[in-house]
């Protein structure tokens, strides 16, 4: 009979009416289950959360770290090999003995006019590139770029070379422009993460207007703190290698007659061509190109591994979903906006100081006076002043920003106005405290006006949409005043010094004049980004909601919320909904619809 009323109870019927009562049974999987499901008293789900969000801000962290890091080594790698790179080639004796009538002089000339030329086109396909590969993966490629001039260093021909510096010069905007809006978006991603129990941080698309700014200025301080260190970096390969084989100042120098701004013509007139008292050997000259490819693959893991992605992957699909005709358009309607405008003198003279000091400064007054085996002390008093005084950029937290965006012009034209007077003696190893104490000087300006201007267009620009775009404008322009510097190469150093005095002058007061519009609240003219779709259309970007339609920052902000346009991050929410609510809400935004067009 048990065993009937079992079977009964299975096919869920009972023998006469009675319905029998089964215990059931747990074995001991099940009651690690039941354990497992169950309420767990331990819990505590807002500590949990607070550790979360702890580690989502040391991820952050170390994503920026990572990439200035990434950044510096490569640059660094860069600039050291070309350096070591011209100082062989210049000399006579290694042409000849190593190459023979190749040409290598011609190579140098082509290939650091691929590096400089090449630039210029970067406005057109810059941000293209950086929606197409997303700002990380464009930080990578770029690194690998630079690995890849490193590379062709093994083989010194005119098909490696002149290539490898052209490819390198076409990536210098986007490697910039990625590396500005990668800082940014970074500092906007750890205020959500400070701020993650405030409710607007997870309803708006936006984040509340200067929330971010005291991130942003953190960030790119210790962004160029680090990235500063690339001119040490770049030193290495004279100081343990090179520094042996040169000769002394007695040599270098023995028919130099004028430096600094008594130079008529040129950079250095009357160098010796013979600088090498012996020649390294290609083995040794292998060692050293393995190293510094070594040093390059690693900045590329670097970037790689350690960094995070600035936007989440429903953020980039928006991002590229504005048509690729628009994004191709934006940078040049952002010229609309007169802050931009205001800043272009100031862009452009970064650009300037910076290869002045490199070249103008370190050759025409350093190497011309105590020699070319002091150069590498020059630029390392100069990337180390840079890179403490980078530190500077915090200032902006409680200071006016006029002060610190104002003080590196102010001190380099300081500079420049004794520099016009300074005219050093060649082989006169007496001036060398005074030539140290100009050069860190001069990265004391280098170093507010990097951190300044970047820090600057970030809290100017906190719309994630159109960072890339900014950032892509700023490099650009200061490629424009590389390819600049290039060209004057042959002036006399008093023509040189009044364009950096003058670029100087003109960056102040052009700043000054924004900043005065700004108080007289003179409204900015920024072109609208158009709302992502994603649906194939043809040619989305001649839709009727284009980037042509152009006002200001807070009346677009205002629009774009009122008319509720769906990303790619709100579809999913918004497919969930039941099929009649999504007509009735149809209906309503036609509606709508024809009632402002009324």
């Amino acid at each position: 009979m048990a065993q009937l009323y079992h079977d009964a109870s299975i096919n869920g019927l009972a023998v006469d009416g009675v319905v029998p009562q089964v215990t059931p049974v747990l074995d001991e999987g099940d009651e690690q289950l039941e354990e497992f499901l169950g309420n767990n008293a331990d819990y505590d789900e807002e500590a949990e959360e607070k550790r979360y969000y702890r580690r989502k801000r040391f991820l952050t962290v170390k994503s920026v770290i990572a990439a200035s890091l990434g950044a510096a080594l490569t640059y660094g790698v860069y600039l050291g090999l070309l350096e070591m790179q011209l100082i062989l080639h210049y000399d006579e004796t290694y042409r000849e003995v190593k190459y023979g009538n190749m040409g290598l002089q011609d190579i140098d000339n082509k290939m650091l006019m691929g590096i400089n030329v090449t630039p210029i086109v970067a406005l057109l396909y810059t941000p293209v590139l950086i929606r197409y590969f997303g700002t990380k993966w464009m930080l990578f490629l770029s690194s690998g770029i630079y690995a890849l001039f490193v590379s062709t260093n093994y083989w010194e021909r005119y098909y490696t070379l002149v290539p490898s510096a052209t490819v390198i010069g076409a990536m210098i905007v986007p490697f910039w422009a990625s590396i500005g809006n990668y800082i940014t978006r970074m500092a906007q991603r750890y205020y959500e993460f400070v701020n993650y129990k405030e409710e607007k941080i997870g309803e708006q698309r936006r984040l509340p207007r200067g929330a971010s700014t005291k991130y942003i200025i953190i960030f790119q301080s210790l962004f160029f703190s680090i990235f500063h260190l690339c001119f040490t970096i770049s030193q290495f390969p004279v100081y343990f290698f090179l520094s042996k084989f040169l000769y002394s100042f007695n040599h270098t120098l023995c028919d130099v007659k004028q430096c600094g701004a008594s130079i008529p013509h040129g950079i250095l007139p009357g160098f010796n061509v013979t600088v090498l008292q012996s020649l390294p050997s290609s083995v040794d000259l292998i060692y050293m190109e393995s190293a510094l490819m070594l040093v390059a693959l690693s900045s590329m893991l670097l970037i790689l591994i350690l960094c995070g992605s600035a936007y989440r992957p429903a953020e980039e699909i928006d991002l590229r979903s504005i048509g690729w005709g628009n994004i191709f358009q934006l940078p040049f309607k952002h010229a609309r906006d007169y802050r931009l405008r205001c800043l272009s003198p100031y862009f452009i003279y970064t650009g300037f100081e910076v290869l002045f000091a490199c070249t103008g400064f370190a050759l025409g007054y350093g190497v011309c006076s105590i020699g070319l085996e002091n150069l590498p002390y020059i630029i390392t008093a100069y990337g180390l002043s840079a890179c403490v005084f980078s530190s500077l950029g915090l200032s902006l937290i409680h200071l006016p920003r006029q002060i610190p965006l104002t003080a590196g012009p102010l001190l380099h034209s300081c500079l420049l106005v004794g520099l016009f007077f300074w005219s050093p003696t060649p082989r006169d190893q007496s001036q060398s405290p005074l030539l140290y104490l100009v050069a860190i000087l001069w990265g004391v300006g280098s170093a507010l006006n990097k951190t300044g201007v970047s820090i600057l267009l970030g809290v100017f620009y906190e719309d994630k949409g159109r960072q890339d775009f900014v950032f892509t404008i700023y490099h650009w322009l200061q490629a424009l005043a590389i390819f600049i510097v290039y060209l004057w190469s042959g002036f006399p150093m008093m023509a040189k010094l009044g364009l950096v005095l003058a670029s100087a002058l003109i960056s102040v007061l052009s700043y000054l004049w924004m900043e005065h519009k700004i108080n007289l609240k003179v409204p900015h003219r920024i072109p609208k980004i158009p709302s992502p779709r994603h649906k194939i259309r043809g040619y989305r970007y001649l839709e009727e909601e284009n980037s042509d339609e152009s006002d200001s920052e807070e009346e677009e902000n205002d629009s774009e919320a009122d008319r509720g346009e769906r990303s790619a991050s709100d579809e999913e929410d918004y497919r969930e909904q039941p099929l009649q609510r999504r007509r009735r809400h149809k209906k309503g935004s036609c509606y709508e619809q024809a009632v402002e067009e009324e």
